[in-house]
């Protein structure tokens, strides 16, 4: 490893133990599960959290480095049980930086019913760009998650998925982004939930939803320069 992808290494590990503050924070996950890794730019590495481990121990020097195959490169405790799946991800979209996984408790309801989030909210609009969809069941352990969530997300707008019997799994550019899109995730499955518990919810149109995807992705919020 030179010492400039040394450098990059160690700062990731840094984000990325950071960033599972935000999964406790938001209350996303439970005692140990859940995880958030981040691809290496440039390089076949991801930094990831490791297996079984409290998230008050977690530090930048816990982390996990493994190839994308899930073999460990530098690191003292075993990587996540999702590591393949997480690995899967990133051969198969070049463009994915971040994967995150938690077991949420309204978007993990939804994918125990094996029913997508029909878009019914011009936030999940904004962020999902219509459904967020449901994918298949797979056993924990292999790439078969990861190849449920790619063939789920694949010229699929929405940055979550939902997989059946499990939990959600969200992308991002880069480990930030997905952890954001697990947060609006259980935001909008909460929301969704208390709708239909009401009554039938109002669908948005197609034409609104891509108008306010749109919007959302190229215009909200501050742009440089």
């Amino acid at each position: 490893m030179t010492s400039d992808v040394a450098r990059q290494v160690a700062a990731l590990r840094r984000t990325v133990a950071r960033l599972h503050g935000e999964l406790t924070r938001y209350d996303l996950v439970a005692w140990t599960a859940g995880n958030v890794s981040a691809r290496v730019p440039g390089q076949n590495l991801m930094v990831i959290k490791p297996s079984g481990v409290d998230y008050d121990d977690l530090t930048a020097d816990s982390m996990v480095v493994c190839d994308l195959n899930g073999n460990v490169v530098d690191g003292t405790g075993s990587p996540s049980s999702d590591t393949a799946a997480h690995a899967y991800v990133y051969r198969a979209m070049p463009e994915v930086g971040g994967v995150v996984h938690t077991h949420s408790g309204y978007a993990t309801a939804w994918a125990a019913r094996g029913e997508g989030i029909p878009c019914w909210l011009t936030a999940q609009a904004d962020e999902f760009g219509g459904e967020i969809p449901v994918g298949p069941f797979a056993l924990i352990g292999g790439d078969a998650i990861g190849k449920g969530i790619v063939s789920t997300l694949s010229g699929h707008r929405s940055p979550a998925v939902l997989m059946r019997n499990h939990g959600v799994f969200t992308i991002g550019a880069d480990a930030r982004a997905a952890v954001k899109a697990a947060v609006m995730c259980e935001d909008v499955a909460r929301t969704a939930h208390l709708a239909r518990s009401l009554g039938q919810p109002v669908p948005i149109a197609p034409n609104d939803i891509d108008s306010l995807h749109d919007r959302y992705q190229n215009v909200y919020g501050q742009r440089p320069g």
